[in-house]
């Protein structure tokens, strides 16, 4: 249960990272983002998280902040995980 848990994590942590580098190359390439290959590559991989935070928030949320919110989603996560399973692997 625990390897299943660390797993996790590791996609969440993963996800996270690459929204991360997603908005840092969107910030370097002065609007010329969407002919930047690494960009594109980090919108692909990207695109099931985004959608599932899209299906899951509210319509208000605007759709060019929807990777915003799925990174602050995956944050909490991420942070949750790890306090939580060092707890569970009884480190902590």
């Amino acid at each position: 249960m625990l390897q299943v848990l660390a797993g996790v994590y590791a996609i969440c942590a993963f996800a996270a990272l690459l929204l991360l580098g997603q908005g840092a190359v969107w910030l370097l390439s002065f609007g010329q983002h969407e002919r930047n290959p690494v960009y594109l590559l980090f919108r692909f991989l990207t695109r099931p998280v985004v959608a599932l935070v899209r299906h899951i928030s509210p319509r208000a949320i605007a759709d060019r902040h929807v990777p915003v919110v799925a990174f602050l989603l995956l944050f909490w996560i991420c942070l949750g995980f790890a306090l939580g399973l060092p707890r569970l692997a009884g480190r902590g």
